[in-house]
């Protein structure tokens, strides 16, 4: 079942998210949903507070975007990795490099806006697969950036929190219409009344 995706301004996305329990009840179901939500919106990566639950949980897929690319930007942005198909549960980013880079960014909640961001290019990252096994994993490039934005949406922080404050300024009036639904996302999207 397709969720709405929460626009940006509601609360849910600003929260810290709790842990995941293993009973954690219909969570199959819920990571199940939030594939077939994230393949709708046409997206990368979703993580369970833009979905209106407030769980450390995310989902990402940059195998999508390697299968898509041409061999320079393979060559550039995978670093010899051919993207992953992944679902994360209770993450915890062990080690960020120094080597930082910066690339657009967007968000399934903030649609058809796209900002610079700098981001690692290598990180280690703890988390529980969906079979609930312990996995550490190195990822570096375009795969390690959908994890930091998904990974960064289950502490409660967007994108746009790392943009200067005159840039989320001259965004602002942008981001009011998005909030009450007046900047409309070709998929389904729950907004501020």
């Amino acid at each position: 079942m397709t969720l709405p995706i929460l626009s940006y301004g509601h609360s849910m996305l600003r929260r810290k998210c709790a842990a995941v329990a293993m009973n954690y009840p219909g969570l199959e179901k819920l990571i199940a949903d939030m594939w077939e939500t994230l393949y709708t919106a046409n997206g990368c990566g979703l993580a369970a507070p833009q979905v209106d639950v407030p769980i450390k949980l995310f989902l990402v897929d940059s195998l999508q975007t390697y299968e898509h690319a041409d061999d320079e930007e393979r060559k550039t942005f995978f670093d010899g990795d051919s993207g992953v198909r992944e679902t994360f549960i209770n993450a915890r980013i062990i080690s960020r490099s120094d080597e930082i880079w910066t690339d657009d960014e967007g968000c399934l909640s903030i649609p058809g806006i796209y900002q610079p961001i700098e981001r690692s290019w290598t990180i280690i990252i703890e988390y529980l697969d969906k079979e609930f096994t312990l996995q550490t994993k190195t990822f570096k490039g375009i795969t390690a950036r959908m994890i930091q934005h998904e990974f960064d949406h289950t502490e409660g922080i967007l994108h746009l929190d790392y943009l200067k404050p005159l840039t989320r300024k001259l965004l602002q009036s942008k981001l009011t219409k998005i909030s009450k639904g007046k900047l409309k996302a070709p998929y389904p999207m729950r907004y501020l009344r």
